[in-house]
């Protein structure tokens, strides 16, 4: 169409975050928004002469916008590579054909391979709302999915984004299931795997909800925001990486249903598995161990559940040709010392560095799992993995292939430390009894992480510790006053985070 058309404006970024949901903004008087019959939350199609979109609209009332003007949130401008001052068309979003067999599905029918691409393909496009998201999502959760329907949404996941492949015959991978605050064994395993010889391109996540992922942590260290062919370049020279995989548009759809999924607080067995499963598939995987933490305040909060999650995990994997290997780990209390981005950073250096006040729970923990994948692909003989782990890391060729691959990343520096601390004391004499995962996520993230690198606690006690009253159970870290004061009014009303019972 062109700029002269009688339904086009003129775009303005308006510098609002709106996360991954691209948003449009038009005027209430605005002769398009008038002409259309364009309401609030209504679906728009916004084409330039370079692309299109659709966008949710939003309706404003005030001089935001000119009476020419379209303005747009972050995502809808990154997503349509707009340029200041470029014309757009509007019109109404074309129907979802493919929301005939997400009904189906409500109403209890299966899924076939056809309907789930299709399903995926309108995600990816942006042609779902996050209601549709939503009844996706538990349609799913609460219909269930056969073994059939999770291996083809898995599949349907890998082949809507980008899809690596290596010039190796075995590529490493690993993966937590999450919900264990301060788990940060991915840059150490990747080091230690590396230092073994075997390939293991690491694509990692950002934190949603959680006060730090592994890309949070690792940008306290290096450069992760990496595209495809630095990523490469990486991996030839050092046997591995640890990036965003975001920038590299591994499974996009998976980045998708997670926040709504985390919106609503669905977490079901097929969609974890079609997340984590896809995102290895498309990274070219061949070997993966997954850690499958098990705890009551962790996201698997049961063996039983455990085993139902690794059973299902073992048979999709098979399917879709991938050799894996699920370690069920103890998920009851934090890991390490710290808990955000600069603190879980810090961690991995004292480890990686032989230091002795390093925490030795997550040392043995990385060993532990570092040597499951060893094993795995052959790299050492069935048994000697941890052996041949903890060799890597204690003669320091662990410590210097995570410098390596730093360096090459765009180079190493130094976490960033926070300004602002406050002790949280033991409130009386007795004996720790649980330490509840999910309210100290939740305590790191009110002091500010991970948008705050420096952010967040560290943890001095552990299940079955004995204190003394006004003994420090934890410390927090925050970038400015307020977010401390944040945290610690949090705290004033919530004693459970860390409970001390009586000494018997």
């Amino acid at each position: 169409m062109s700029n002269g058309s009688v339904n086009s404006l003129v775009l303005k970024r308006l510098g609002i975050d709106t996360y991954q949901e691209p948003v449009l903004y038009m005027r209430a008087d605005c002769h398009v928004c008038r002409s259309e019959g364009f309401t609030s939350q209504s679906r728009v199609q916004v084409v330039t002469d370079t692309g299109s979109i659709i966008a949710t609209l939003n309706v404003v009332r005030d001089r935001l916008l000119g009476p020419n003007e379209a303005g747009l949130s972050d995502a809808a401008w990154r997503l349509l590579a707009a340029r200041p001052g470029q014309t757009a068309t509007f019109a109404h979003a074309p129907t979802v054909e493919s929301m005939s067999a997400l009904r189906a599905k409500i109403y209890g029918h299966s899924f076939v391979e056809t309907d789930l691409d299709a399903i995926l393909a309108d995600i990816e496009a942006g042609r779902y709302t996050d209601i549709a998201l939503s009844a996706f999502l538990t349609a799913c959760a609460a219909g269930g999915m056969s073994l059939d329907e999770v291996v083809a949404l898995t599949r349907g996941m890998v082949n809507v984004g980008e899809r690596l492949t290596w010039d190796r015959a075995v590529v490493a991978d690993k993966h937590c299931v999450g919900g264990l605050p301060g788990n940060r064994t991915t840059p150490l395993i990747v080091a230690i795997v590396a230092a073994a010889g075997v390939c293991i391109p690491k694509t990692s996540s950002r934190a949603i909800t959680s006060p730090a992922g592994t890309a949070d942590s690792m940008e306290t260290l290096t450069t992760v925001d990496l595209d495809l062919a630095a990523m490469r370049r990486v991996v030839e020279r050092e046997n591995g990486c640890i990036v965003w995989g975001n920038a590299v548009r591994l499974s996009p759809v998976d980045d998708v249903l997670i926040r709504v999924e985390r919106a609503l607080d669905i977490d079901s067995d097929a969609q974890l598995i079609a997340s984590v499963l896809s995102k290895k598939a498309a990274a070219g995987s061949s070997h993966v161990v997954i850690d499958v933490p098990v705890g009551p305040t962790a996201k698997v909060r049961s063996v039983n559940a455990a085993e139902r999650l690794t059973h299902l995990l073992e048979r999709v994997t098979r399917q879709i040709g991938l050799r894996l290997r699920a370690v069920v780990t103890d998920g009851r209390q934090p890991i390490g010392h710290g808990i955000g981005p600069a603190l879980e950073a810090r961690d991995v250096l004292a480890i990686a560095q032989n230091e002795p006040h390093a925490p030795a729970d997550l040392r043995h923990r990385a060993i532990r799992l570092a040597g499951e994948l060893l094993e795995l692909v052959g790299a050492c003989a069935e048994g000697g993995g941890a052996a041949a782990a903890e060799g890597l890391l204690a003669d320091g060729r662990a410590w210097r292939k995570l410098q390596a691959i730093c360096e090459a990343q765009g180079g190493m520096r130094t976490p960033p430390v926070a300004p602002h601390r406050f002790e949280v004391p033991a409130p009386r004499a007795g004996l720790v009894t649980a330490i509840d995962n999910r309210q100290l996520a939740r305590v790191a993230k009110l002091a500010g992480a991970p948008a705050s690198k420096a952010a967040g606690l560290e943890i001095h006690v552990r299940i079955g510790a004995r204190v003394h009253a006004g003994q420090p159970l934890f410390t927090l870290h925050a970038q400015t006053p307020g977010e401390l004061a944040y945290a610690r009014e949090y705290l004033a009303a919530h004693d459970e985070v860390v409970t001390v019972g009586e000494l018997s």
